[in-house]
């Protein structure tokens, strides 16, 4: 395993859109992070029953979304562009079916390319469904095997990025969030989340060697995009949600340790931190992402962004065409207006994307912890741990420290109802160990233990 033990990014003003430490290069010549911002499409079928009956119409949703989007992607002369594949739970569970709406992005891809000249790339993103069984079989059983089967054929296909929005620790972390415990969230996301990724990204990883492909990386977005919503419904605080992400950036660290080399995948809104540490490019989503879910950090998530996405959005008609062509066009100009700001040089880059973070950066501890030097302060944090639950655990208490000062000095706005939180989150992580041996003990004696298997884990109790 490869570490990290120091920032790829030193300075706050080079953490900025568009440009990575390590440029990723497609097989079409798309530079990711080589000073150009490309849009990443994601979309789904409507609502819709998958199975054999009904795969004639899936295919056909799937060849006039694509079609559909690539033409106009052709018309408004965008640079490049990103397909991501996120598989539906039949589609993985028959990966013939993932293999074949593959082909068929693909070859409408390379047609678009003999054309016109568009050059693109495909990311596979099979859904995660090893929670299905209870408790959850993350090294083994049919859910496990038809998720690396999906990646491996698909791969073979021509699938050229690698992805997952992998699940494990998700049985612990799912009731830590209800109840607000910040231990659960650890013991979820640093503990199970962080080995259950150790596994799998090793596994990911060896695929994409296999075929000459990526393995690009994963996101918390079960975790904490969760989080973000449930604050933005007011379930939780959103200081609380705030911690979970500084977080999650630990355990999503662990596919890049295994061998991931991005783009970093787009709900990760860890991301940013993620490229401070690895140097790799980083897809993001944000306001451009509303019609999947809603969030504060709308602006600031492009900051640091080397693809900008959307989200997935249902193949519906909407007043100005079908949905995912009317969000290829909002990426489209998105990116148009930051390699604008690109080509007029560093410091015309540097004032844009200071006024996307500056937009967020005081109205949400969320988007308050993912300015440049906010990120910078995290990701030092974590690489001088020693493990993913040091990592997490140090940074959410930095997290809380920029926040508490932020708030004090007026720079940030909390809701009075969760100012108290900052005094019974800190003496929570401060009463936690600082060794991970002595927490995963006193967590072993505190969770429901018929809701997952230590072993699965990796984990000897």
């Amino acid at each position: 395993m490869k570490t990290f033990s120091q920032l790829a990014i030193e300075d706050p003003s080079q953490l900025c859109f568009g440009a990575a430490p390590k440029p990723l290069t497609t097989r079409r010549g798309l530079v990711i992070g080589g000073r150009t911002v490309y849009p990443e499409l994601n979309f789904t079928l409507p609502p819709m029953l998958v199975n054999e009956e009904t795969m004639p119409e899936v295919r056909k949703q799937y060849r006039q979304a694509i079609q559909d989007a690539l033409r106009r992607a052709v018309e408004l002369e965008a640079p490049g562009l990103i397909v991501e594949f996120e598989t539906l739970p039949p589609m993985t569970e028959n990966p013939a079916w993932a293999v074949e709406l593959s082909r068929i992005l693909l070859d409408a891809m390379e047609e678009a390319h003999a054309k016109h000249g568009l050059k693109s790339a495909l990311r596979i993103t099979p859904n995660d469904a090893r929670d299905l069984a209870r408790p959850a079989r993350m090294r083994s059983g049919r859910f496990y095997e038809t998720m690396m089967e999906t990646f491996d054929k698909c791969a073979a296909a021509g699938a050229e990025l690698l992805s997952v929005e992998s699940l494990g620790g998700k049985e612990i972390h799912d009731e830590a969030l209800m109840t607000g415990d910040l231990r659960g969230v650890l013991f979820g996301l640093c503990v199970l989340g962080a080995r259950d990724m150790r596994f799998l990204w090793t596994e990911v990883s060896r695929i994409a060697r296999n075929h000459g492909v990526h393995s690009a990386g994963d996101t918390a977005c079960g975790f904490a995009n969760t989080a973000m919503v449930m604050a933005e419904q007011k379930m939780i605080p959103r200081l609380f949600a705030a911690l979970v992400r500084a977080i999650s950036a630990p355990r999503s660290l662990v596919a890049y340790e295994c061998g991931a080399v991005g783009p970093g995948k787009d709900c990760g809104y860890e991301n940013p931190i993620l490229k401070a540490i690895t140097g790799c490019p980083m897809a993001m989503e944000g306001k451009a992402a509303a019609c999947a879910h809603l969030s504060p950090l709308g602006n600031i998530a492009a900051a640091a962004c080397d693809l900008w996405s959307n989200e997935s959005v249902q193949n519906v008609r909407w007043l100005g065409g079908m949905a995912p062509t009317c969000c290829l066009e909002q990426l489209v100009y998105d990116c148009r207006l930051m390699n604008e700001a690109l080509a007029d040089g560093p410091e015309a880059a540097l004032t844009y994307r200071n006024w996307m973070t500056r937009s967020d950066a005081a109205r949400d501890p969320q988007a308050f912890i993912l300015t440049p030097e906010n990120t910078l302060t995290l990701a030092r944090t974590i690489v001088n741990a020693s493990n993913p639950y040091e990592a997490g655990r140090a940074a959410a208490l930095a997290a809380l420290g920029l926040i508490r000062d932020a708030h004090k000095e007026g720079a940030l706005r909390l809701p009075p109802r969760e100012t108290p939180y900052l005094d019974q989150l800190q003496k929570t992580l401060e009463a936690m160990p600082s060794e991970e041996s002595r927490f995963i003990e006193e967590m072993l004696e505190e969770v429901d233990r018929s809701k997952f298997s230590p072993r699965e884990y990796g984990i000897d109790a």
